[in-house]
């Protein structure tokens, strides 16, 4: 056994392409290895911007031995009378490859047939990788491809080095005009050339020797090391940025920071402006002093280490002042108009060509976000009213800002500096960054009520306005992100624990719209189906049933805390050891109020048609357990109350067991299936057993 190594040189990759491009090719390769049947162990993944490296320990030199059996014709054809072998049965051997005394003779359900057993041929692993690299290569996945020169070839970026060695074995293969070889680059600036690797097993060795660190977690444990050491000889901090050195990591074939400086004026502009002028555009790290303040210092990382370095961090500090120069400019531009201004211009932007301006939308969600602070539960309503209305008034203000426009990251945020410069109150200023979120799966929610209604408001309205014109998401198509903004919104109302009608919420937010696409109602059916949907996907990844989510959300789907209280109870009772008999006997209560049309509005039992006494039984428990379930229904307790619904089944069974319920007698059978639907109605509203 041999380890496998595959490297693919080429010009300089984009660091957001190197981690995904990696765990595809080891994914593919360790597939093909596994579908050729080619024994192997682990794999390890390398990467820098100019080079894809995968290393795959203790590769077998040949496919493991397969053998299948043929089934030729039954043994009386294949046979004569006499026990000789007929044309059918040499037929059958010269078809199987094998020889007449090598056929045998089996029992199957069909009676005794002709069988061979056939041994698959065993190549070798070089062969078989030699014929399936280049294919694998050209097929890892990248945003975007490029095709250089007269190829018809594409990837990432030109390919100008391919290395494939099994063991000390080169692999001759091509892609493209490129040819495999048994040499690497080394680092283009300090130590350029070509290294010959003898050998898979000193890959790592070399390519180290020839300044390149690829492994990719040693890279940033060098890296982090060396600009925590810059910062702290600067008596500064690295302001937290894990995103930001995993992308420097990927830039760099080995990291070399420098620590510059930007004149102290700059520290006038707001700091998120400041670092993200020198994160965004230059990948440059932001320090802080002890109290978190910005300092006029940065941390540039370079891919070389130059003879004067002094020159090379001149060098950044020069790009990094027009940066900020930039920025600077913006922001006292962005200072002589207030946010009430900013708004107005809103008028000139497309929110959605069907749906009206920006400004048309801060309308809709300052009524709609009024409205919610007068159904939600929160203390004060007056004071929350007036300042949801102002933050929806002023909430989208900033994305005509001129820092906005030239950093599109900073939309809210620097609505929310601009919003505490002017004297706006906290959390109104708060709830304009945040009502954005969450801005990604698993993002931080809003952290205050009026952001928590403002963030509902926006984007319940964007979900509202884009069903009414018929802009579903379908399949991977999402293009106005709704499925995480439906996300958002239930997220929030769980956090919130907010009991406001979601039905009441849904009529509410078409109110704006005309009717583009059929009835208001058949919008708001769609909508509270495709936020269904939605729940069933948060409640499932946080670890419930999929039965549970079901029966609970399909028996109502409103309130959406109680959703959770009742997909808990239901997930608990779920996990007793009795629950298989209980399903089975109120899914058979549903089904039959379901399949009989004679159950519909039936609710009034009459005592005095009783034939039998587990009629009364049953008659007197559900009472009993309905007086106790109402009650823990309106506290919120569905453990307690299925517990006692629980109770119910072997009474429920009895009566099965002595009673016809589609007796022939129109007056019996209907006062049995009002029974039996009082029965339903005591969980009808907890949950759906059918859907168990």
């Amino acid at each position: 056994m041999n380890t496998l190594l595959i490297e693919i040189g080429t010009e300089e990759i984009p660091a957001g392409y190197i981690i995904p491009a990696l765990d595809a090719f080891k994914e593919n390769i360790l597939l093909a290895l596994d579908n050729f049947r080619i024994g192997h162990g682990n794999a390890m993944t390398y990467g820098t911007p100019r080079r894809l490296a995968l290393m795959v320990e203790d590769v077998e030199d040949y496919q493991n031995e397969k053998t299948s059996i043929i089934t030729g014709p039954p043994e009386r054809v294949g046979f004569d009378g006499n026990g000789n072998p007929t044309i059918a049965a040499e037929k059958f051997a010269d078809k199987a490859g094998i020889s007449l005394d090598q056929i045998t003779v089996q029992d199957t359900p069909k009676g005794r047939y002709l069988t061979a057993v056939v041994g698959e041929k065993c190549q070798s692993c070089v062969s078989i990788l030699e014929s399936i690299l280049a294919k694998q290569i050209l097929s890892l996945p990248f945003p975007k491809s490029m095709r250089w020169g007269d190829l018809a070839i594409s990837f990432a970026r030109p390919i100008i080095s391919l290395v494939g060695l099994l063991g000390e074995e080169k692999l001759d293969f091509n892609v493209g005009n490129i040819k495999s070889a048994s040499y690497i680059f080394g680092h283009p600036f300090m130590h350029p050339g070509k290294y010959n690797v003898k050998s898979a097993d000193i890959y790592v060795q070399v390519v180290e020797a020839a300044g390149v660190i690829p492994d990719i977690k040693k890279r940033k444990d060098v890296l982090t090391k060396a600009i925590q050491a810059c910062a702290k000889e600067h008596g500064a901090r690295i302001l937290e940025d894990d995103e930001l050195i995993n992308i420097v990591t990927n830039l760099v074939e080995s990291p070399f920071p420098v620590v510059g400086t930007f004149d102290d004026e700059f520290l006038e502009v707001p700091d998120e402006v400041l670092i993200t002028a020198m994160r965004e555009h230059q990948k440059y790290f932001a320090l802080t002093d002890e109290n978190n303040h910005l300092k006029p210092l940065f941390i540039a990382v370079n891919n070389t280490r130059a003879k004067d370095m002094r020159l090379v961090t001149r060098g950044h500090e020069k790009v990094l002042r027009a940066r900020l120069s930039d920025a600077k400019f913006f922001f006292e531009v962005d200072c002589k108009s207030s946010l009430d201004e900013f708004t107005q211009k809103l008028k000139d932007v497309t929110f959605q060509e069907k749906l009206g301006s920006v400004y048309d939308k801060t309308l809709r969600i300052k009524n709609f976000v009024e409205y919610l602070a007068g159904e939600s539960s929160y203390n004060d309503k007056e004071t929350l009213t007036n300042d949801v209305a102002r933050a929806a008034q002023i909430c989208k203000a900033d994305l005509v800002s001129q820092v906005v426009i030239e950093f599109t990251k900073l939309q809210g945020v620097i609505g929310r500096v601009y919003a505490l410069k002017a004297g706006e109150k906290k959390d109104i200023a708060l709830a304009i960054e945040q009502h954005y979120r969450p801005v990604y799966s698993g993002g931080q929610l809003p952290a205050n009520p009026v952001a928590c209604l403002l963030a509902i408001a926006d984007k319940l309205d964007t979900i509202c306005g884009c069903f009414s014109v018929d802009l579903i998401p379908t399949g991977g198509a999402d293009p106005y992100a709704l499925r995480r903004q439906g996300i958002g919104i239930l997220l929030i109302m769980m956090e919130e624990n907010m009991e406001v009608s979601l039905t009441a919420m849904i009529d509410k937010g078409i109110e704006a719209y005309n009717d583009m696409e059929g009835s208001r109602q058949k919008t708001a059916v769609k909508i509270k189906e495709f936020l269904q949907n939605r729940m069933v996907n948060i409640l499932t990844d946080k670890g419930f049933s999929k039965e549970a989510v079901n029966s609970a959300l399909w028996a109502s789907f409103d309130n959406v805390p109680d959703v959770v209280l009742r997909v808990k109870a239901m997930d608990f009772l779920r996990k007793e050891p009795d629950f298989e008999p209980l399903s089975i006997t109120f899914k058979r209560v549903e089904n039959i109020l379901k399949k009989t049309k004679d159950s519909e509005g039936l609710t009034i039992v009459d005592e005095r048609l009783f034939e039998d006494p587990s009629e009364t039984r049953l008659f007197t428990a559900v009472r009993q357990v309905g007086l106790l379930v109402d009650d823990l229904i309106q506290k919120g307790d569905y453990d307690t109350a299925l517990s006692h619904i629980a109770g119910l089944r072997p009474i429920v069974d009895t009566f099965f067991d002595d009673v016809m319920v589609m007796a022939e007698d129109i007056k019996l059978r209907q006062n049995r299936l009002a029974l039996l639907s009082s029965v339903s109605a005591l969980f009808k509203n907890i949950a759906d057993f059918s859907m168990i």
